[in-house]
């Protein structure tokens, strides 16, 4: 008997590894037609947007062509120009990033050990977030000059607020179990907010930060906008005045590059620190 039941252990065994595998080879085959389909699209995209501008059923000078994009990417790439802007835009955006979240976790620790004083601040939260931010960049030109500081301080202002107001959500929903127990165990205040509140919204954070770097790219760009004389904002506004659209739609592509390589680069973050735990 123990023979014949170690015989269908085995079974078991060999048949759940190969379901195993054919539920891998499905997901792999998954991801690689996904990822196929996205690349023919994008590519049916540059071809029919080219077709048209060369058949003359678009007006090139207006709306361009991949052909003439990329010969102006490769002239402004000759004598790096483009790198220069490009450098720009993107440091101000990984500052402006990196000081919302900073802002935030410090400023949402704080009202959580605040009760009182977050309830009274959530409406004044709520209406700064819900606030145009373009309409504040003239007043930031006004009071900071136009410097990269007002371009930060733009970049920070269309994350900042959602960010607090989110964060917080996330540390109230926090399972009051744990923190029972904690308080249980003859913790204070602030051993919950480093045993539970923190480790238990990891996750959120990394979520909130995945959607706060292009905001904060989206930010720099309106600051770029008003008051800079370098950085992809300022190509696309300088661009439309003197109806150089290549450049308009070059600075446009290289932003949709940009915020995507910001986003995988958060995304390969987060998949490294769920595989530790």
């Amino acid at each position: 008997m123990s023979e014949l039941s170690a015989a269908r252990k085995k079974q078991q065994i060999r048949e759940l590894s190969a379901a195993q595998k054919n539920y891998l080879t499905a997901q792999k085959k998954h991801k690689v037609t996904v990822r196929l389909g996205r690349f023919l699209l994008f590519a049916v995209f540059l071809f029919i947007w080219e077709g048209a501008a060369s058949a003359g059923l678009i007006d090139s000078f207006i709306f361009s062509s991949p052909s003439r994009v990329a010969r102006c990417f490769t002239e402004m790439l000759l004598d790096r120009s483009i790198l220069v802007h490009m450098g720009i835009t993107l440091s101000e955006t990984v500052v402006s990033f990196g000081l919302v979240t900073l802002c935030a976790l410090a400023v949402t620790i704080f009202l959580w050990f605040h009760r009182r004083l977050s309830e009274t601040l959530e409406p004044c939260l709520v209406i700064l977030n819900s606030l145009p931010k373009s309409a504040l960049a003239p007043l930031l030109i006004v009071w900071l000059g136009a410097s990269w500081r007002t371009i930060i301080i733009t970049g920070m202002s269309v994350a900042l607020f959602g960010s607090i107001l989110s964060l917080y959500t996330s540390f109230s929903s926090v399972d009051p179990e744990k923190i029972k127990l904690i308080y249980t165990l003859g913790g204070r205040k602030s051993h919950v907010m480093t045993k539970v509140i923190l480790p238990s919204n990891i996750p959120s954070l990394f979520s909130i930060m995945k959607v706060n770097i292009g905001l904060c790219l989206v930010g720099v760009v309106i600051g770029e906008f008003i008051a800079a004389r370098q950085g992809l904002g300022y190509l696309i506004i300088y661009g439309s005045q003197v109806f150089k659209l290549d450049w308009v739609i070059m600075s446009i592509v290289l932003l949709c590059i940009m915020a995507m390589g910001l986003y995988g680069l958060l995304g390969l973050a987060e998949k490294r620190y769920l595989k530790r735990l």
